[in-house]
């Protein structure tokens, strides 16, 4: 009997912990699958063909611009690599090069931070496609204490931070900061 009561208690103790916890929005996901945008710590690799002084890989500064040279400040952050080639190609040949071929690409993508119930939490380098699992192994896999099923991430979408629990098989981004929970027993 003192069984079933002790288990009653923990059950009800746990409903609040539930209660708490609310699925994720559906803009969390899409930002998976639509365009990707710059931020700070991103750093794109700038093509001008035939233009080797003006060719380079350039870093977004944490006030979200990419600095170039003849062109100056060029916004970048929440922009796609498309929309910063055409505002490159625009300035430049705004009095600088007669019909400029640009091409912007990410060079590195901005890091991810894990923290939690993880060997060890930090920051560290996003490579594509990488998963909640992946990260948990870069970090140096789960303390014994860790929940292994979910985590919860922290993203910005469409310029809100949003939080949400995930499985440790879902996708992560850039930007990223995971928590790896500890577990109830």
């Amino acid at each position: 009997m003192r069984t079933r009561i002790f288990a009653l208690g923990l059950a009800l103790a746990a409903l609040p912990a539930c209660a708490s916890y609310q699925p994720v929005p559906p803009a969390f996901h899409e930002e998976l699958n639509g365009p990707y945008h710059l931020d700070s710590g991103d750093r794109v690799r700038v093509t001008v063909f035939e233009q080797e002084s003006l060719t380079n890989t350039y870093a977004v500064d944490q006030a979200g611009f990419l600095a170039l040279p003849l062109v100056g400040q060029v916004p970048a952050r929440g922009k796609t690599t498309g929309e910063i080639q055409s505002v490159l190609a625009s300035r430049l040949s705004d009095g600088f090069l007669r019909d400029p071929n640009v091409a912007v690409e990410v060079d590195q993508y901005r890091p991810f931070f894990i923290m939690g119930e993880v060997q060890t939490g930090g920051q560290y380098s996003y490579v594509p496609g990488m998963t909640v699992q992946n990260a948990i192994a870069v970090a140096g896999g789960f303390t014994p204490r860790a929940n292994q099923q979910s985590v919860d991430i922290t993203r910005q979408v469409q310029g809100q931070v949003m939080t949400g629990r995930v499985l440790v098989s879902d996708p992560i981004v850039p930007g990223d900061t995971l928590y790896v929970r500890e577990r109830l027993f």
